[in-house]
């Protein structure tokens, strides 16, 4: 009897439009985007959208920031993250139904609604989350209020028709931003785990409240503007600053060096890997510029020059491991050269003190 073998996945660079390529995040099919979807008469040209979407990231436009900062476990938590984000009733927060709870009565009122919700969960393990907690932020100055009106649509579009949220804004901040609670188990007794995917969706969305709102606002991952390391955390970056050196440097430095000793290589295939993909991007955005210049339109020729600039202006790829190798090299280098200066400064002495004896 012949075993049956399930098909071997396809690339996703080869199911989607080359767009995709660019500006999704790449694991697993992601939603269809109106940028997204190619001309029918010309699929490998740029649309509108793309080309709307193309003249807000050459320009830089400011990046959404949607953050998952955490998962209440126990009524207690719950009820203390609530406190938090709404400082103890000092501010308004609102719900899914759009009522606005005001003072310590409204606080003391979501607290127990979302207690009684808590004891009908009767599915939750003992280790399950009641609530996922998200941060939806933009940088200094954008304007507040839009912050909030488009966090509200962004909640209702994403949450509203499955589960209970409440969300409140902190103005304390140089950052505008929104704190969002959603319950964990929603209306269909299905329960909210966002991957990494769905992440991005939700920057996507955010983004398109905001440009609907007047702000300039985009969702990239960080591979489209030419990075490949991924941002240190908060703790870590609090630690440098102090001058400690967290135990991630620490067993990052120990690693390279022992390669470095080692006459060895680790993960050369991915670093390989991780270039590859980079040259491909660039190329890619090189393409659009080219079929931009072919243009009759003066405004075409400007967001080529544009594009070309925004990726001569790309740092270069540099993984994490090889920017401790450059560290390494540099600090051995420092070293060596200080050894040679110490040798010379001592012969030139000991040359002086001969000439004084003579």
């Amino acid at each position: 009897m012949s075993r049956r073998h399930s098909p071997r996945p396809t690339d996703l660079a080869s199911e989607l439009p080359p767009i995709s390529y660019v500006w999704e995040t790449p694991n697993r099919r992601p939603r269809r985007a109106e940028w997204d979807i190619p001309d029918p008469a010309a699929p490998g040209r740029l649309t509108p959208a793309m080309r709307a979407k193309l003249e807000r990231i050459v320009r830089r436009a400011p990046e959404v920031m949607v953050k998952i900062t955490g998962r209440t476990k126990g009524v207690a938590h719950l009820k203390s993250h609530l406190a938090y984000i709404t400082r103890n009733g000092e501010l308004d927060a609102e719900t899914e139904q759009g009522a606005t709870l005001a003072g310590q009565s409204g606080l003391k009122d979501l607290q127990q609604r979302w207690e009684d919700d808590v004891g009908l969960d009767d599915k939750r393990r003992r280790d399950g989350s009641l609530s996922v907690n998200v941060i939806l932020s933009m940088p200094a100055g954008t304007d507040a209020v839009a912050v909030k009106d488009s966090a509200r649509a962004f909640a209702l579009e994403t949450f509203g028709y499955n589960h209970d949220y409440v969300f409140v804004q902190h103005l304390d901040d140089k950052h505008p931003h929104v704190h969002l609670t959603v319950r964990s188990l929603g209306h269909d007794g299905k329960r909210l785990n966002p991957r990494k995917a769905d992440l991005q969706a939700w920057r996507e969305r955010f983004a398109s409240e905001l440009r609907l709102r007047g702000i300039a606002a985009e969702a990239t991952p960080r591979r489209t503007r030419g990075r490949v390391r991924k941002a240190d955390r908060g703790a870590v970056v609090a630690m440098r600053k102090r001058k400690i050196t967290p135990e991630v440097d620490r067993l990052a430095r120990k690693e390279v060096l022992s390669e470095v000793r080692g006459g060895r290589i680790a993960n050369p295939l991915w670093d390989e890997k991780i270039k590859s993909r980079q040259d491909a991007i660039r190329r890619r955005y090189l393409d659009y510029a080219a079929e931009l210049q072919g243009s009759r339109v003066a405004a075409d020729h400007v967001l080529a020059h544009q594009i070309r600039q925004f990726v001569k202006d790309m740092s270069a790829v540099e993984t994490r491991r090889h920017a401790l190798m450059n560290e390494l090299s540099e600090l051995t280098n420092s070293r060596r050269r200080g050894a040679e200066q110490g040798v010379d400064t001592e012969g030139r002495e000991k040359t002086r003190g001969n000439e004084r004896t003579r």
